[in-house]
């Protein structure tokens, strides 16, 4: 492992311990070099998972996408950042759960719509309007409906 600060290549392990979400390893290395610490982390490399569009075309997964809709949806809510990738670990988590080597873009934006709806209901509103493709009013008037009969 490289030292960010002086790009020296001998580094040592001070700590170790699995991180937050249990699925990496964070690491504290000291510098053989300078001196000054860092923290790195560690997370099993697994094959790519493939997206399935709507379109039928295909892309490798990527987190950020998840991450911009769910933020997107929560701007100006009372959401912390750290619900924000909580939720978003716990979506990953479940995609990878699956064990599939391809997952439709519909299954991942049902599992973001389920958990968006227990963290803050705007937001679920904000993110299936754009999901579903809300047409008119009636389409957001019948979901806060569903919304309030729960």
């Amino acid at each position: 492992m490289k030292c960010p600060y002086c790009n020296e290549q001998d580094t040592k392990v001070i700590d170790s311990r699995p991180a937050d979400d249990n699925s990496s390893i964070r690491r504290r290395r000291q510098c053989e070099s300078c001196g000054k610490r860092f923290t790195t982390y560690e997370k099993l490399e697994t094959m790519p998972l493939m997206v399935i569009k709507k379109d039928d075309s295909r892309e490798t997964y990527d987190r950020s996408k998840i991450e911009a809709g769910i933020i997107h949806s929560c701007h100006k809510r009372p959401v912390s950042t750290q619900q924000i990738n909580t939720v978003i670990d716990e979506i990953e988590n479940q995609i990878f759960n699956m064990e599939e080597k391809e997952v439709p873009t519909s299954v991942i934006g049902e599992l973001v719509m389920e958990k968006l709806k227990m963290l803050d209901e705007v937001a679920y509103v904000r993110f299936a309007s754009v999901y579903r493709e809300f047409k008119d009013v009636n389409t957001f008037i019948d979901e806060i409906g569903k919304l309030l009969k729960k």
